[in-house]
């Protein structure tokens, strides 16, 4: 398991680490220090060093892990085996003259990684040839979330639609069709990401997808979504739909084909984020860090099912951000958020203990107990704690 902290290097302004826990070991059995080789790399390739790791991937074949910075715009690639840097590219300048690169996503035959311009509010599109370590922006295919038209001749980004067009995850199923892209404000854009440039197959608007969303998993052939809240314009929301994975055309009319909106509750200190689906594709879990709880819903009616209460000895407040789950489907492993958060409102991501909640999956996958948490710090010369935990992602070792 790979956990990301998004905190500084110590001593330094960027950087930040990688705990890496191999089996059920409780303590790390390597780091990696992103204020080392990879500022040094990313310095080299782009001038500038990277800060806040925010989310890391895989590719298929598990040779690479892909790191997003999300305040400075850069990408990082990771041999796995080596733990050595090997690549470092920037997303564009965009919205305002800003560009971030907050979640990233392969493509399932490992041709692209796909990231989400936050600020700058573009996709862009990166050819990913692991091979000979060699990784291409390829800026004729983006596409400018704030500035494009939809088929249906719709303005992508507007009040009535899509107030707030700063793409927030990308995801494209097992299937390696179409890359759905959730937004800060509302609503959704679906793309064709083989065409030059990517191509907008269907739109969603504010009234069918929820803000914020990032909690994008696949189970019993459908997309399951969410929506939360955490940020200043929406601090609270948990919301769950699901969408079919095929049936999109840039021909359909507008929010088609149809959501399903499975679950909503916008009560005071709610926030959806991570998702997890258990063995079988049985259960779909949903994490909410404002609430400390897990939502677990049957992944092939769509109903709500059982909350889970992540509150335990180990942690009074563990504030849990994303999830992952072991081959085996016995544990899911989710990362905490630290005092001092990096990203998302605070009022949400204020965690008490950095780290890794260790979760038993008990009942089928209906519901489970926090069986530990794996803790990181990073405590500054002011004697503050600055680590983070955010990105978090199971590594299957060939």
């Amino acid at each position: 398991m790979w956990l990301v902290d998004q905190s500084d290097t110590n001593g330094l302004t960027y950087g930040g680490t990688v705990h890496i826990y191999r089996g059920a070991r409780a303590v790390p059995t390597q780091t990696i220090d992103l204020g080392a080789a990879t500022s040094t790399l990313c310095q080299a390739r782009t001038g500038r060093n990277p800060v806040r790791p925010h989310m890391i991937v895989f590719n298929q074949k598990n040779t690479h892990a892909a790191i997003s910075f999300v305040a400075s715009g850069h990408v990082a690639l990771i041999d796995t085996r080596t733990r050595q840097p090997v690549g470092c590219v920037s997303t564009e300048v965009g919205a305002g003259g800003a560009r971030q690169a907050h979640a990233i996503w392969p493509t399932e035959d490992d041709r692209y990684l796909l990231v989400a311009n936050q600020n700058g509010k573009k996709i862009e599109r990166v050819r990913t040839e692991y091979a000979t370590n060699t990784f291409t922006p390829e800026p004729a295919a983006t596409v400018d979330l704030a500035g494009c038209t939809t088929p249906n001749g719709a303005p992508c980004q507007s009040v009535d639609l899509r107030p707030d067009n700063a793409p927030i995850c990308p995801y494209i199923g097992s299937d390696n069709g179409p890359l759905f892209v959730s937004l800060r404000g509302g609503g959704m854009l679906v793309l064709n990401w083989r065409t030059t440039p990517m191509a907008i197959v269907a739109e969603y608007d504010k009234h069918n997808i929820p803000n914020n969303g990032c909690g994008f998993a696949e189970a019993k052939g459908k997309i399951f979504g969410d929506g939360g809240g955490g940020t200043a314009n929406h601090l609270d929301g948990f919301s769950v739909f699901r969408l079919p994975m095929t049936g999109y055309s840039a021909t359909n009319p507008p929010n088609t084909p149809a959501v399903e909106r499975l679950f909503d509750d916008h009560s005071p200190n709610r926030d959806a984020h991570g998702t997890a689906v258990t063995r079988g594709e049985r259960y779909v879990w949903v994490a909410d860090r404002a609430s400390n709880v897990a939502e677990v819903f049957d992944a092939r009616s769509g109903a709500r099912v059982n909350t889970i209460n992540l509150v335990s000895p180990y942690s009074a407040d563990p504030t849990v951000d994303l999830l992952d789950i072991s081959p085996d489907g016995k544990w899911i492993f989710a990362s905490t958020r630290g005092p001092n958060p990096l990203s998302g409102d605070p009022h949400a991501s204020h965690g008490t203990d950095p780290g890794m909640l260790v979760i038993r999956v008990t009942d089928g996958g209906r519901s489970g107990e926090v069986r530990g948490l794996a803790r990181i710090t990073n405590i500054d010369a002011g004697g503050v704690q600055r680590a983070d935990g955010h990105g978090i992602r199971l590594r299957t070792i060939p």
